[in-house]
């Protein structure tokens, strides 16, 4: 079982509104980002801070755990311990964690699949998706790194993990993962076809 986490617990501050809940098509871009996750694992867990009471409303009828991250305004490090603490206790067997974010919306199920698949086969001990010429989520970590992970601190995204270990990163072309939402203008220039 490989467990996915869905990052989400940011303020989105750039964008002046959650930008969980914006919809593409009939789902919120929290909700698309949670059936893709549980399409492709059997354990989900979403780190949610900001706005709790409103995103967690959204994805409450899922197979979707949900975990308050109280440190969320401390940056995306303060997430990425929480979750790998709640794994690690709850399953003790667990060998590789996926992280994703809810702002890139051409991520799939296919995609996460592909990564587990890939991190089964590799001998890395982290498989980055690659694009615009960086490597970057979702991105899968096995054991080894574990302990690293729960040293991030602040705004310290995995990237630091990733740039201090090249040498043991296999990667996955992804090219629309350079994709993001971060602003009003990023949302309302997606294209009409992604909304499904």
């Amino acid at each position: 079982m490989t467990p996915i986490v869905i990052l989400a617990a940011g303020s989105s501050s750039r964008m002046g509104t959650p930008k969980q809940n914006l919809y593409i098509g009939r789902h919120t871009l929290l909700q698309r980002m949670v059936q893709a996750a549980t399409a492709a694992s059997d354990s989900v867990l979403v780190i949610l801070g900001a706005n709790f009471d409103a995103l967690a409303a959204t994805i409450n009828d899922t197979n979707a755990g949900i975990l308050y991250n109280k440190d969320w305004a401390l940056g995306m490090g303060s997430s990425i311990k929480l979750a790998v603490s709640h794994i690690q206790l709850k399953h003790t067997n667990t060998d590789t964690i996926v992280f994703m974010v809810c702002d890139q919306p051409y991520v799939n199920a296919e995609l996460l699949k592909k990564l587990i698949i890939t991190a089964g086969k590799v001998k890395e001990e982290i498989i980055a998706c690659s694009y615009n010429g960086i490597m970057g989520v979702p991105v899968v970590f096995k054991k080894r790194y574990f302990s690293e992970l729960l040293t991030l601190n602040g705004k310290e995204g995995a990237k630091k993990i990733l740039e201090q270990h090249m040498e043991d990163v296999y990667t996955v072309p992804f090219p629309l993962g350079s994709v993001d939402i971060d602003t009003e203008e990023d949302y309302n220039n997606l294209p009409a076809g992604l909304n499904l």
